[in-house]
């Protein structure tokens, strides 16, 4: 069997950016279409929203459950994508004077970041206006990515292609049968995923690039800023799951104690984990990707302290 020659760098760069050009959309035109939210629908799939975990709630309170995790995910991306464009442009940096085709891809890859940023607003704003008032996510996207980008690029690229692979989980959550969901957030998913396979693809060449560059010391103190980097997207998801629980019990039109209220906020902290976290860490190409960066002793130091996320 004749083996499959391997693509170099230059050549993905290269197909990156002709992936680019053929998917690129328009929010106005392709995502949203003139269309508005309908709160008889819910806004993320089960296997996103985990809202089948939810035991205490009728269906309709887990339909809700699913809209304010909608928002919560709008949110959660305009958060994220704000330092995963700063840290695109600082390693573009590399080629202003040297290879225009990586420079390309990457510009391009920031230019898209933006986009997604502006597409989260939107849908943030779209969705505020369908569901009560009173919600809240007080975090300040620049603040998170000045203590994010004060970490080393190897942390940095390794929760940006964790990010990115996540994405594409939650399309494949997006297209499984279900009349109930959301057709305009079924747009959300497949947009965005539209872009982020590409940008996973040069957020590994980036990582793996940067990697060459360190030393075995210099490796080892990343992955323990890997790890923090992940403890600190934990606490942001436990803040957002205890204010997401009471925004729902608030809403919710029945009372409440305080035994349904923590297990509510166990289920939402549950649900953020898996979309955030796990469902990236987990990712097969992830693994594999980091498998070839780390030795096994890093390996377990990082699968320790992801177990202590359940």
């Amino acid at each position: 069997m004749n083996a499959v020659p391997r693509l170099s760098d230059r050549d993905r760069y290269a197909r990156c950016i002709r992936a680019s050009k053929m998917v690129s959309w328009d929010i106005d035109r392709d995502v949203i279409g003139g269309r508005t939210f309908d709160t008889s629908q819910k806004y993320l799939p089960d296997g996103l929203s985990l809202a089948p975990n939810f035991f205490t709630l009728s269906g309709s309170e887990k339909r809700f459950v699913s809209q304010i995790q909608g928002r919560t995910y709008a949110n959660v991306f305009g958060l994220v994508e704000r330092f995963i464009n700063a840290k695109v442009l600082e390693v573009s940096r590399d080629y202003w004077l040297g290879d225009q085709v990586a420079l390309e891809a990457l510009v391009r890859f920031s230019d898209e970041e933006l986009k997604h940023q502006a597409l989260f607003r939107r849908i943030d704003k779209m969705i505020g206006e369908t569901l009560p008032a009173g919600y809240r996510f007080d975090v300040d996207p620049d603040a998170i990515a000045t203590v994010v980008l004060g970490k080393s690029t190897w942390a940095v690229l390794a929760l940006t292609l964790h990010i990115e692979l996540f994405t594409q989980l939650h399309y494949r959550q997006s297209i499984n049968p279900d009349d109930q969901l959301s057709e305009l957030f079924r747009n959300v998913f497949l947009y965005h995923w539209k872009e982020e396979s590409q940008h996973a693809i040069l957020d590994e060449l980036e990582w793996e690039r940067h990697d060459a560059t360190l030393t075995a010391g210099e490796r080892d103190k990343a992955v323990d800023e890997f790890i923090e980097l992940v403890a600190a997207i934990d606490g942001i998801l436990q803040a957002q799951a205890t204010a997401d629980a009471c925004y729902f019990v608030a809403n919710c039109g029945r009372a409440v104690d305080e035994v349904e209220l923590r297990s509510v906020e166990a289920n939402f902290l549950e649900a953020y984990r898996w979309q955030y976290i796990h469902s990236g860490v987990r990712h097969p190409h992830f693994g594999e990707v980091l498998h070839r960066l780390i030795s096994e002793d890093q390996g377990m130091r990082i699968r320790a302290a992801l177990a202590t996320l359940q």
